[in-house]
């Protein structure tokens, strides 16, 4: 469902990706999937919305106390205070998660959608890149734009399958499905020079699972009508197509040695992402 954060909903894509990671890494990037994984597992399970709101409360408030039982509550604390990440990040993830823990899920702007986005999945991307080593702020924000940038992927992806949970991110019309994966289009754009700044080592990994992602929207926008997106099902990246993907990865790694500047790196706040969030209290 389109609430999933920035590593569940890539979870395959990662996994493929995470090949080019070295093992400490992707164990951090693996600590970091568990505790998202809990998150979704809870709004998504078939229970009441009393039930879930239940043990949402319970989790976050196990994660606010000084110690708890639960290893991946402590394995995320752990992550929290190695990468020096902002206990406001987590605070606006779990915001995120427990707006989709209702009986009915709208949004009714694109301000709306944009900062749910941020919350569970730009929030991700934040984390992450911490973890893989960038330390400048602008490649913080631009890992958010790429966290975002799949979350709306996703949402444009999932329209069908979200309106029988009762969830709707976006109307249901071809054209809105395909202006949502347009939008994506510029926030994968302005991730793309930043990824320069994550250590060369773990560099692929990302640019791979980019471009997996990506494609997705780009098989969305081939479709011609709603009624043939209705019957498509869900729209999935096969190994031949993951591994082209990896292919052309070769040529984003070799063009982020070669090229010295982008005017993309200083296009950060498209849509107006920084009057919706306080960076300044997150990176």
């Amino acid at each position: 469902m389109s609430k999933k954060n920035y590593l569940s909903i890539y979870a395959k894509s990662f996994n493929w990706a995470g090949f080019f990671l070295p093992k400490n890494t992707y164990e951090s990037c693996s600590k970091l999937y568990s505790f998202c994984r809990v998150l979704d597992n809870i709004a998504d399970e078939a229970d009441t919305i009393e039930n879930k709101k239940r043990k949402f409360k319970n989790f976050k408030e196990q994660y606010l106390i000084n110690t708890s039982n639960n290893f991946i509550i402590e394995d995320m604390k752990v992550l929290e205070k190695e990468y020096n990440i902002s206990r406001n990040i987590i605070n606006d993830l779990f915001d995120g998660i427990e707006f989709d823990i209702k009986e009915k899920v709208e949004l009714n702007s694109e301000k709306e959608l944009l900062l749910y986005s941020y919350q569970v999945a730009g929030t991700v991307g934040l984390m992450m890149a911490k973890i893989l080593g960038v330390t400048s702020p602008l490649s913080l924000k631009a890992a958010v734009n790429l966290g975002i940038a799949m979350q709306l992927t996703n949402i444009s992806r999932d329209v069908i399958e979200d309106s029988i949970n009762n969830r709707f991110y976006i109307n249901h019309s071809m054209e809105d499905i395909k202006a949502t994966i347009k939008d994506s289009e510029v926030f994968y754009n302005n991730s793309f020079y930043s990824i320069k700044d994550i250590p060369i080592n773990l560099r692929f990994a990302i640019l791979v699972a980019r471009r997996v992602y990506r494609r997705i929207g780009r098989k969305i926008l081939k479709i011609d009508n709603f009624e043939i997106y209705k019957k498509s099902g869900k729209i999935y990246v096969n190994k031949f197509e993951k591994t082209l993907e990896t292919i052309f990865s070769i040529y984003d790694f070799i063009k982020l040695i070669i090229i010295k500047n982008n005017s993309e790196r200083n296009n950060l706040n498209y849509k107006n992402i920084n009057e919706l969030v306080n960076f300044d209290e997150r990176i």
